[in-house]
């Protein structure tokens, strides 16, 4: 798959181009050229329709709380905007998520990889249930818990990042032959191991053409 392009959005050009550095760092995400104005991110935008925006509120010409609103694609906001109804307002208007300055490099990755879940929650074929759009939804909500202190593993959660741990893509039914559990259970603790982020999902297609999820090791 190729990386997610990222477009930021700040007035402060060192500040940006910091952003950008902390992006390129982030496995699956390359940031595009920052710009600092909300007419040439509207510009930009159209030109070169990158898979997500990183969006200040306090631009020279325009809040980038307007912006937001006319975008048609993903957006975060980055802001130093700390008042209860900027984020209201950028809620309202479309953002996927609210990260205030200052903030760290694993701050942003954090959340990078939480979209980066998010999308492919969202990439496989057909309709969603509502278990998937709920899965989705906590990949953001939940992507900044990967800075809080683990959890302690369950053996079996243990065993089966074992199962993963020569670095192949496993199916659900070839984790459940190793770790000797039913491939439900294989799936149920795969599919919260992925929501954590410790799991990464690829989508594989098979002889019969039918997509399969591998799963392997995040990072």
């Amino acid at each position: 798959m190729n990386d997610y392009r990222v477009l930021i959005v700040d007035d402060d050009f060192h500040v940006a181009r910091l952003h950008a550095a902390y992006v390129d760092a982030v496995p699956g995400f390359a940031a595009l050229t920052p710009v600092g104005t909300a007419a040439l991110a509207l510009q930009t935008i159209h030109a070169l329709k990158p898979d997500l925006v990183l969006l200040d509120v306090y631009l020279p010409d325009m809040s980038g709380l307007d912006v937001l609103r006319g975008l048609d694609v993903d957006a975060l906001m980055l802001t130093a905007a700390a008042e209860p109804e900027s984020f209201r307002a950028a809620l309202r208007r479309g953002a996927l998520g609210y990260l205030l300055k200052p903030f760290s490099a694993e701050d942003l990755e954090a959340v990078l990889r939480g979209y980066a879940r998010f999308r492919r929650l969202l990439a496989n074929p057909g309709t969603l249930d509502q278990s998937a759009v709920d899965r989705a939804r906590r990949a953001l909500l939940g992507a900044r818990d990967a800075a809080a202190p683990s959890r302690a593993r369950s053996g079996t959660e243990a065993a089966v990042l074992d199962a993963l741990a020569s670095g192949e893509l496993l199916s659900a039914a070839e984790v459940a032959a190793v770790v000797g559990v039913s491939r439900a259970t294989a799936q149920r603790y795969l599919s919260a191991l992925a929501d954590d982020g410790s799991v990464e999902i690829q989508l594989r297609y098979g002889a019969t053409g039918r997509p399969e999820h591998r799963y392997g090791l995040n990072g």
